[in-house]
């Protein structure tokens, strides 16, 4: 069972690492475009965390603003893979 704090601090420094930042400059209001993360490093984060935490996510690098999550910005991506986390362990 993962909780919220590690969930966060993991997605944080998942894309921190893509991005090339240091995780203190990975904050919930800034989406990944504002990372400097064009769409190679969004795919990059995409399969990271669905590795980090067994996860699939209803992704398409082709159609990403057709996708089935909300990748707007590092904030709704955690709430995302949180929901994705605590709908797996149902």
């Amino acid at each position: 069972m993962h909780n919220c704090d590690a969930i966060r601090q993991s997605v944080i420094e998942i894309i921190a690492e893509q991005a090339l930042v240091d995780p203190s400059e990975v904050t919930a209001d800034k989406s990944l475009a504002d990372l400097g993360l064009d769409s190679l490093g969004l795919v990059e984060c995409i399969f990271g965390i669905e590795e980090a935490f067994d996860i699939a996510i209803p992704f398409n690098a082709n159609t990403p603003d057709m996708s089935g999550i909300d990748i707007s910005s590092v904030g709704s991506i955690i709430a995302e893979v949180e929901k994705l986390i605590a709908r797996q362990a149902a």
